[in-house]
């Protein structure tokens, strides 16, 4: 190989782009005997060809610093005092331009990551969480699906997709609900199995949708979702026959509005869905105002029942979850003349947020765990804040962990407040190690793992008798734990709430009965009267839901044989 047929020349005084294949590089010329232009010529073949073909900044240089110095004055001579602008937002606040609501609005800012990296900067509005319930078939995924598109979370091309889908397994009106259901087994059987979980976002506020299973196979999943949301909507199909077996003994229509009540939810939406079906819609599309008031007249008294205020914690309005009427826009008068309230979206909007729980100790039950490059958490926040960075422990295991990483729908969080519904990426402990029902904690204010309380329980449906030595499950925020009644205490008077009766035999439905409850595995749990979301609970028994309560006292025994040694 001949070496002079290589491109560069190591001896030569500077390399050519683009000089490929030629003869060898000639000697430098010899320098001319110019003394003044020298140093200019030397500067000139010094330079490299990249800074040659770059626009020289150097005059621009020169003049930043003067233009930075003048800018500084400029602000000095500006600047205000911080009791000028204390005067001006006052004068605000008094003249109706300025309302004190907004500082819970922008609180923590999107992007702000715990090493201070510049991230995106948004504030975050104020955060809702709804759980969609209802009998099976009912349409609480097409209405969460439909919702999802219509804000803008779904794309029309993965729309069309999805349609496209449906259409070939015969099953067009499922293209909504393939949003939600993900997975192929729900997606050939049209029945969610899971709580589907998703976000959207309005002007006003941030949304986190649960979409509970309406089988009666999966309430347990419904539960789950039931205790993390702040407002459900009960979906009710007011086609005919649907209505009926939804709402009639062994309906979950029934089930979930006492679940939901007792999980904690306070207010109520009642979307009477499918008023465009055929079965009840008048000629010309118009939806049937008569069988809207005949499934409403029977729903109330129950609701009533159930525990809810129907006149303030009660909401009622007609929808279609397929064409999306009433969802986002308000339907049309020529479709529904005699409704006069907001759309769904609209009436979300306006409501007003629960009260949030800053200031007692940090309570957040896990509802879901993965693996993601880590340990990752899911979950609703009940109380306190969580920073990153923070050691914090996990019970009743008693793990220490540090949060590495917040987030809200897709947004990264420094800072995550109650009510939230969060994922976190942690370290410290592997997936396998966690459980659904673990509650993290701060180290200073833990909640004590407890195996013994005593419980106030209403028998809702039980055939047969209870006796004392009953096994059945026990829901309790996200955990899912057997429990046995160990002891019955007492039955108490339906009016007086007194006990009207000690240590009975047994009980049965229909009565509220003092109970000894004995788990199986130690839980995290707190009193009724210290703190609601953590003190009440349902239990189920093949199926079914037994009964309802609330946690009166907690017991330890060791702190007895303790105080025995002593």
């Amino acid at each position: 190989m001949d070496p002079n047929a290589s491109s560069f020349n190591p001896s030569a005084f500077e390399f050519v782009p683009g000089s490929f294949g030629g003869a060898p590089a000639a000697p430098p010329p010899a320098a001319q005997p110019e003394p003044v232009a020298a140093a200019p010529a030397a500067a000139e073949k010094e330079e490299t060809w990249e800074a040659a073909a770059s626009p020289e900044p150097k005059k621009e240089a020169k003049e930043k610093p003067a233009k930075v110095e003048e800018v500084a004055a400029k602000v000095e001579e500006v600047k205000i005092s911080d009791e000028e602008i204390q005067k001006e937002l006052q004068k605000m606040k008094d003249e109706g331009e300025l309302i004190d609501d907004e500082e819970e609005v922008s609180t923590p800012v999107k992007g702000a990551a715990a090493s201070g990296n510049a991230k995106e900067v948004k504030t975050l509005k104020r955060h809702l969480n709804i759980c969609f319930i209802g009998h099976v078939d009912a349409g609480k995924s097409t209405i969460s699906g439909h919702i999802m598109y219509l804000t803008g979370q779904v794309d029309e091309r993965t729309m069309e997709k999805y349609e496209r889908e449906a259409k070939a397994k015969h099953r067009e009106s499922w293209k909504f609900a393939w949003c939600m259901d993900t997975t192929d087994e729900e997606r050939n059987k049209g029945k969610t199995q899971e709580c589907g979980r998703g976000t959207f976002e309005t002007d006003a506020k941030n949304y986190t949708i649960l979409d509970a299973p309406g089988h009666k196979n999966f309430v347990p999943h419904m539960i789950g979702g039931a205790s993390q949301a702040d407002v459900a909507v009960l979906v009710i199909s007011v086609r005919k026959g649907e209505f009926e077996a939804g709402f009639d003994r062994g309906g979950q229509s029934r089930e979930h509005a006492v679940l939901a009540k007792t999980a904690g939810v306070k207010m109520l939406i009642v979307g009477i869905n499918k008023m465009d079906d055929p079965s009840v819609a008048l000629e010309g599309g118009v939806w049937d105002q008569e069988r809207y008031n005949e499934v409403v007249g029977q729903l109330e008294p129950f609701l009533k029942q159930a525990g809810f205020n129907v006149k303030t914690d009660v909401y009622f309005m007609p929808i279609s979850g397929f064409t999306g009427a009433n969802l986002k826009v308000k339907v049309a008068p020529e479709v529904c003349p005699w409704y006069e309230g907001p759309s769904l979206l609209d009436f979300l909007d306006q409501l007003q947020p629960q009260a949030r729980f800053f200031d007692m100790p940090l309570r957040f039950p896990i509802a879901d765990k993965y693996k993601d490059m880590g340990t990752c958490v899911m979950g609703k926040l009940e109380a306190g804040t969580i920073k990153t960075g923070e050691s914090l422990i996990v019970l009743p295991n008693k793990t220490a962990i540090t949060v590495e990483q917040i987030f809200v729908d897709q947004y990264e969080l420094s800072e995550a407040l109650p009510g939230d519904n969060i994922k976190m990426k942690i370290k410290g402990v592997e997936e396998e190690q966690l459980r659904n029902g673990f509650v993290i904690c701060r180290k200073d204010n833990m909640c004590r793992p407890c195996r013994w309380f005593d419980a106030t329980i209403q028998i809702l449906d039980f055939e047969s008798i209870i006796c004392a030595g009953y096994s059945c499950v026990l829901h309790i925020h996200s955990a899912i734990e057997e429990c046995t009644f160990h002891a019955l205490k007492g039955i108490l008077d339906k009016k007086t709430r007194q006990v009207k009766q000690k240590d009975p035999k047994f009980c049965r439905q229909g009565d509220s009965v003092l109970v000894r409850v004995k788990m199986a595995r130690p839980i995290c749990i707190e009193k009724y009267k210290d703190f609601a979301q953590m003190g009440r609970f349902m239990i189920r028994d093949q199926g079914n839901t037994i009964g309802i309560g609330i946690i009166n006292e907690l017991k330890y025994p060791e702190d007895k044989k303790k105080e025995s040694k002593d």
